[in-house]
Formats: structure tokens, C-alpha cells, sequence
């Protein structure tokens, strides 16, 4: 995988600045890129598909408060965090047309997300689309710092991919506090912020699971099972990825919860080292 890093100028006085990357994708990566694994690889590309349409709704969300911020300085992180999700849209559309001219139906998940995401509009207040957004920019955020910690989690992946995930996983980190911030100025109601974060919680596991099932029905494959059960293991037994969130993830449902409250700035810096010197763009480091 290619990319034109570009170092835009400032669009905000806050340290969240956009990266635009425009990844270019090599016909020769793999079906399954993620260590050679159809489990790892269709679950992170499910995911995938989840992001365009995710960011979006996101960035709604936190835009209709944009114009009642009193915090200066909280109203600039809100422009970068809408630059930052913005181009994360658009650089898993990219990889998600990728992953379609494999053969893998992306088309259809990101068709139901979209529905989906209208359905939610239309029946929860803007009030509870915002704790959405924070619960999910949670979520986002473990998963990212998960990455950045432990570089072991993208073993086996595909190096010309690794860039996207890795840019991904910084980006998330930088802008993690930025919707909660703005739910605590606007809203700060413990009740709807913890409730929303249970009913999301079942979502997320639900659909992901439901959005990997819909990308292997389509599939001119057979589900490998003994990849299914491998992956299964790797989430839940050994390593146990996802079980090692435990912690984190409970951490939410604190009254005083705020997530600056783990400092991960020196994952994201020597996450931005390891990314330049794959690009070859030692600007984004600057």
C-alpha cells in the first residue's frame, strides 16, 4: 500500500490536527491480508465497513452542538476531530472498494449501516446520539490504544496495510476525549450517557458479528471454521484481546470517568515514528 501523506496547513488552534493520507491500495495485497487469516482479515474489514458511515454519524452528532460550545479551546478540537473523521471516512471507502474488487460484498454492509444509522436519527434525541457517539468513540478508542500498546496485535498483517490501521489507531487516540467533552458540556446526564453505553455494547458485539456473517455469505469461499475457531481464541482465550479490555471497558461506567484519564500520549508518538518511517514521510512526526 502506497500513500501521499500531505501536511496540510492548521485548520484549528488545538494539537488535533487532520493527517490526510490518500492510500493507495496494491492489486497484489491479498484477499486475506491479515495474516494470511480469513477470520482476522473479515473482521476488521466488517468493521471497515462500519467506519464511513460511523464517522459521518458521528460528526452529526457532535455538529449540532458545534454552535452552543462555550469552551474556546473545546470548540477547536471539535474542527479537527471533524477533519480527522471526515478523512477516515474516506480512507475506508477506499479500502472497502479494495476489499470489494476481491470479492468480498463490503457493498451490503455499508448499505445496511447506512439504514441503520437513519433509523437511529430518526428516533433518538440528539441527546442520546451524542452518548452513541461517545460510547462508540470509546469503543474506537480501546480498540486504538490496543494497537498502539501492543504492536504484537498486528502480527502477521500484511505490511502494505499496516499504515492504515496504524493511522487510524493515532487519530482515534489524538481525538478520543473530544465528543465526551462535549456531551459533558451539553448534556451531563450520568443516566443516558451509562444506559446508551449498555445498549451499545450490545449492538457493537451483535452487529459485528452479524456484519461478518453478511460479508462470508456472499463469498465464492467456504467459512474456514478451524479459522473461525482460531480467531475466537485469539479475542477471547489466548491471547484474549478483547477480554484483556475488561478493565477499560468498565472504567466507563464510572461516574468520574473521563477518557484523558489514561495518558497515551507516548503510544501515539512512537506510533507516529514507526508510520513515518514506513511512508517514508518523516513530516508526520514534525
Amino acid at each position: 500500500m502506497n500513500a501521499q501523506a500531505k501536511t496540510p496547513k492548521r485548520i484549528n488552534q488545538s494539537d488535533i490536527q487532520p493527517r490526510r493520507m490518500d492510500f493507495e491500495f496494491d492489486p497484489s495485497i491479498p484477499r486475506y491480508w491479515f495474516d494470511n487469516d480469513q477470520f482476522k482479515s473479515m473482521l476488521l474489514t466488517a468493521l471497515s465497513c462500519t467506519f464511513p458511515e460511523g464517522e459521518r454519524f458521528f460528526v452529526r452528532s457532535v455538529r449540532y452542538f458545534q454552535k452552543s460550545i462555550q469552551d474556546p479551546m473545546l470548540r477547536e478540537e471539535v474542527k479537527g476531530f471533524i477533519g480527522q473523521e471526515a478523512h477516515h471516512g474516506n480512507e475506508h471507502d477506499a479500502f472497502n472498494a479494495f476489499m470489494e474488487s476481491k470479492g468480498v460484498p463490503t457493498h451490503k454492509v455499508d448499505a445496511y449501516v447506512k439504514q441503520g444509522l437513519k433509523f437511529m436519527a430518526k428516533w433518538l434525541s440528539p441527546e442520546r446520539q451524542l452518548a452513541k457517539t461517545c460510547a462508540l468513540e470509546h469503543f474506537t478508542a480501546m480498540l486504538a490504544e490496543m494497537i498502539l500498546e501492543n504492536p504484537e496485535f498486528i502480527e502477521g498483517m500484511d505490511q502494505r496495510m499496516v499504515p492504515l490501521w496504524l493511522w487510524h489507531a493515532i487519530e482515534e487516540s489524538e481525538h478520543k476525549s473530544v465528543a465526551f467533552d462535549v456531551y459533558r458540556e451539553q448534556v451531563d446526564s450520568y443516566w443516558v450517557r451509562s444506559s446508551e453505553m449498555a445498549f451499545t455494547t450490545v449492538e457493537f458485539i451483535g452487529f459485528t458479528i452479524y456484519h461478518y456473517i453478511q460479508l462470508r455469505q456472499e463469498m465464492d469461499d467456504p467459512t474456514d471454521w478451524k479459522s473461525v475457531r482460531g480467531g475466537l481464541n485469539w479475542l477471547l482465550g489466548k491471547p484474549g484481546w478483547l477480554r484483556k479490555l475488561g478493565k477499560s471497558y468498565l472504567a466507563y461506567y464510572k461516574r468520574d470517568f473521563h477518557p484523558s484519564k489514561r495518558d497515551s500520549e507516548h503510544l501515539r508518538k512512537r506510533a507516529l515514528i514507526r508510520l513515518a518511517d514506513m511512508l517514508g514521510k518523516p513530516e508526520l512526526v514534525a
